[in-house]
């Protein structure tokens, strides 16, 4: 096992996230920067899929998610996000006996909203389970726990036909309305929705159409724009979507506007021509999609909620497959202050980037199998590393690469190399590591190698190799911090 005693320092610079922003989206309107390491380990909640997680005031997070049965809505609250691993499960509602909302009771997503709790879902008729519409519960008071819960009735929208995916947010003093609908004499599954509101439970005016699945990878199995999720920093608002079948087709599109534009415009949105966010082979995550944000228990970061599988082949429908996931991991963001998503990580310990003290947004980085140094490293992937047991043991660590599963940073002589683990006690020495209070600064870290004691990972002209760190200049280049 590894000594807690060692991860006593790391988790010294791994704080995890709470959010100073209200109830809806995630808000700020800061440049893109660097915010603390946080530590969580996937999944979250197993069976438990279209999550959506909201810090709240009282310094709860409240998660709901789909359950497999489609019959009932949960909710769970718990101090931190990963307390709500293990958080007590309340059912708040259960579907109807027999008619309206009767089945296929779908993406539950909660907000407070004027001093109560609103939640939205999707639900079908025990005649016509497919008869998908969004529908709105209310609680009685403010402490979502100790409430009743009232429905509101039928979430309405101009047109009759399959609508979804309810989400709201409060933008300049406006609060909207975001979902999923199919449109009318369209020959499409779903597209995305918005409007204003005048309630929590009605829009106004007419809905603008924001996204429509044109693109390959929006049409695989389906042809669906789904489960949208609102983010608003760096002078934008961001607009994350769910495309294409929900087997590992599934994936994350992006709609982009400026925060000062007229989000009914559609015009006022620019629309990625990539998905943000797919399947990973290498770390064994499927279908990710479906997902929310928050922020980490100081405020300072934002979390991904979604979910996936751990496998890509399913037999028969994948809406009977029970096994999609509720996970979560730091969203980045890039120095044109656009989001980073990189790639679903390994179930685990989530991983970190490493940025140094000397040279702030440069980031250890593997390249080619050599690790650098780096900065605005779009390929997310490639800077990001878990701490995890050390391979040669003795209470040391090791830094495992997110995107090569199974391979380490480790010395070859002076040099730093991603290499994988060749299961030789030369290997796993050389690719094993003290963790040091930071040599130039206390609140980071070096690493010290096992090996070749009083040498440490440095940078020196945008490499990485492993030197002592005797001098100012020397220990500042073997600092670095936990991001």
């Amino acid at each position: 096992m590894f000594p807690l005693k060692n991860l006593a320092l790391a988790a010294a610079f791994i704080v995890g996230l709470t959010s100073p922003a209200g109830p809806g989206a995630a808000t700020a309107d800061t440049a893109a920067s660097a915010s603390p390491a946080v530590r969580y380990t996937n999944p979250i909640a197993a069976q438990r899929a279209d999550p959506h997680i909201v810090k709240h005031t009282d310094g709860f997070y409240y998660f709901t998610a789909t359950v497999p049965a489609f019959d009932r809505i949960i909710l769970r609250r718990a101090r931190t996000i990963q307390g709500l691993s293990t958080a007590q499960e309340k059912v708040i509602w259960t579907k109807h006996p027999s008619g309206e909302m009767a089945a296929h009771i779908w993406a539950p997503e909660i907000h407070f909203i004027n001093g109560r709790w609103y939640v939205y879902f999707a639900a079908g008729r025990s005649d016509d389970t497919f008869r998908i519409r969004m529908y709105v519960l209310e609680s009685s008071g403010a402490d979502a726990f100790d409430s009743t819960w009232a429905e509101k009735g039928r979430l309405v929208t101009p047109w009759d036909t399959f609508s979804l995916d309810a989400s709201t947010f409060v933008h300049n003093g406006v609060r909207y309305l975001i979902w999923a609908q199919q449109p009318p004499g369209v020959a499409v599954n779903s597209s995305i929705y918005i409007a204003r509101m005048n309630s929590p439970w009605t829009i106004s005016g007419t809905p603008a159409l924001l996204s429509t699945p044109t693109l390959p990878w929006e049409t695989i199995g389906f042809k669906v724009n789904e489960g949208p999720a609102v983010i608003i920093r760096n002078g934008r608002v961001f607009l994350t979507y769910s495309a294409s079948a929900t087997d590992a087709n599934y994936c994350m599109g992006l709609l982009t506007a400026s925060a000062s534009a007229d989000l009914l415009d559609p015009a006022s949105w620019t629309k990625s021509q990539t998905p943000v966010f797919v399947s990973n082979d290498a770390t064994s995550q499927f279908g990710p999609g479906h997902n929310s944000f928050t922020v980490s228990e100081d405020g300072r970061g934002d979390i991904l909620v979604y979910h996936d599988r751990s496998y890509r082949d399913i037999v028969g429908d994948p809406l009977d497959d029970p096994n999609r996931r509720t996970r979560v991991q730091k969203l980045y963001w890039n120095a044109d202050g656009t989001p980073n998503f990189g790639i679903p990580v390994p179930d685990g310990v989530t991983p970190h980037r490493y940025s140094a003290f000397d040279l702030p947004g440069h980031f250890i980085r593997h390249l080619n199998s050599r690790a650098r140094l780096d900065a605005d490293v779009t390929n997310l992937a490639d800077s990001q590393f878990r701490i995890v047991p050390g391979l040669a043991g003795r209470g040391t660590i090791s830094l495992e690469s997110t995107n090569n599963p199974g391979h380490y940073l480790r010395h070859r002589g002076s040099e730093l190399w991603l290499d994988p683990d060749d299961a030789s006690a030369r290997f796993r020495a050389d690719a094993s590591f003290t963790l040091r209070s930071g040599r130039a600064d206390p609140a980071g870290v070096s690493f010290e190698s096992v090996n070749l004691p009083g040498r440490y990972i440095r940078h020196a002209s945008g490499l990485l190799n492993l030197q002592p760190a005797g001098t100012p200049t020397a220990r500042a280049a073997a600092t670095f911090h936990l991001e």
